[in-house]
C-alpha cells in the first residue's frame, strides 16, 4: 500500500466497513452545498433537488435549453470555471418545510444582518417574475446581466453520467493533507454528493472499470452504477471562501495522486491523474429510493455498460 500523507483510521481494504458518512446536494448550481441526513435518488438527476436551479450568463428573457447548455468556463452558466467571484458570497437554501423554496444570499464580507432572502420559482410559476429581485442582486454582484433558471431534472455538468458523485472521506482527508487545508475545505472544493466512510483513501476508485464496463454497488437498499472517474477543473484549486488559487495545485495534485495510487486504481478510464471522485448513474429500479447517512455501502461487481 502507498505511504499516506494524512492520518487515516482505515488504511487497508481488509479493515474497511464502507458506509454512507455524508450527503450533500446543491439546490442552486455552483452555490453552497446543503448537507442532509437522507436523500432521494432520481434517474433524471443525481439526488432529487440537486442543481434544480442555476445561474445563467444571460438575461431572463433570453432562450435557454438545459440539454444543450455549455458547462465550460466560457459557456452558458455562471460557475467557478468562469469566475472566481462565485466563491466570495454565501448562500443558504430554504426547502418547502421552511417556507421555500428560497435562498438567502450575502457577500462574504457582509454580516448576517445584511443577508437577503429570495424566493425560487417552482414548476407553474412565472420564473422571470419570481426571480426578478434575485436576478437583480446577482447581476449587481457579478456586474453582468444574469438570470436564475429552473430545470426539475437538474443541470449537471455530465449529462450522460448524472447520478450522485461519490468520494470517500479518507480521500478528501488525504488530499487535504497534500495542501495543508482541512476536511471541510476539501468537501467544499470537490463538491461530491455522497461520501463513503470506514474505508481507505481512494476506495471509490473501485467503483469504475474499463471502457465498456460499469460497476454495480449498493447504498442501503438502493443500487447504483459507477461509470467514470471525474476529471477535475480549476475549482478545487481555489480557496472556497476567497477564490484565491492554491499555488501549483494541479502539478502537486498529479504528482501525489500518482505517488499514492492504490493497487485497485486501474482501468483505461483512468487515463490521467487529475481525476478524483466517481460519476454514477441511477438505474430505473432505484428511481425514488431513499438513502441515508449510516447506510452500508457494498461493491457488487462489474458488468457490461
Amino acid at each position: 500500500m502507498p505511504e499516506w500523507y494524512g492520518d487515516h483510521p482505515v488504511t487497508e481494504l481488509g479493515g474497511a466497513d464502507p458506509h454512507l458518512a455524508h450527503v450533500q446536494y446543491f439546490p442552486v448550481k455552483s452555490l453552497d452545498a446543503e448537507p442532509r441526513d437522507r436523500a432521494t435518488l432520481s434517474t433524471d438527476g443525481a439526488l432529487a433537488g440537486d442543481r434544480e436551479w442555476a445561474v445563467l450568463d444571460r438575461p431572463a428573457d433570453a432562450p435557454y435549453d438545459p440539454d444543450a447548455a455549455d458547462v465550460g468556463g466560457s459557456g452558458d452558466y455562471v460557475n467557478g470555471k468562469k469566475t472566481d467571484a462565485v466563491h466570495r458570497f454565501r448562500s443558504q437554501f430554504h426547502p418547502r418545510d421552511e417556507g421555500g423554496p428560497a435562498v438567502t444570499l450575502r457577500e462574504q464580507s457582509d454580516s448576517d444582518d445584511e443577508a437577503r432572502r429570495f424566493e425560487l420559482a417552482e414548476a407553474l410559476d412565472d420564473e422571470a417574475a419570481v426571480h426578478a429581485d434575485l436576478n437583480a442582486w446577482l447581476s449587481d454582484y457579478f456586474d453582468r446581466e444574469v438570470s436564475v433558471r429552473r430545470d426539475e431534472t437538474g443541470q449537471h455538468d455530465d449529462r450522460k453520467r448524472h447520478g450522485p458523485t461519490v468520494v470517500s472521506t479518507a480521500t478528501l482527508r488525504e488530499v487535504a493533507a497534500w495542501f495543508d487545508f482541512d476536511l471541510e475545505s476539501a468537501r467544499r472544493r470537490f463538491r461530491a454528493n455522497l461520501e463513503v466512510g470506514g474505508v481507505p483513501p481512494f476506495w471509490e476508485d473501485r467503483l469504475f472499470g474499463d471502457t465498456g464496463e460499469v460497476v454495480r454497488f449498493r447504498v442501503g437498499d438502493a443500487e447504483l452504477v459507477g461509470v467514470h472517474p471525474c476529471q477535475r477543473c480549476v475549482v478545487p484549486g481555489r480557496d472556497p471562501d476567497t477564490g484565491a488559487e492554491t499555488p501549483d495545485f494541479r502539478e502537486t495534485f498529479v504528482r501525489r495522486r500518482k505517488g499514492t495510487m492504490p493497487p485497485w486504481t486501474a482501468g483505461d478510464r483512468f487515463d490521467h491523474a487529475f481525476r478524483l471522485m466517481v460519476n454514477t448513474r441511477v438505474p430505473e429500479a432505484s428511481d425514488g429510493a431513499s438513502i441515508e447517512v449510516g447506510d452500508p455501502v457494498e461493491r457488487l461487481g462489474t458488468q457490461s455498460a
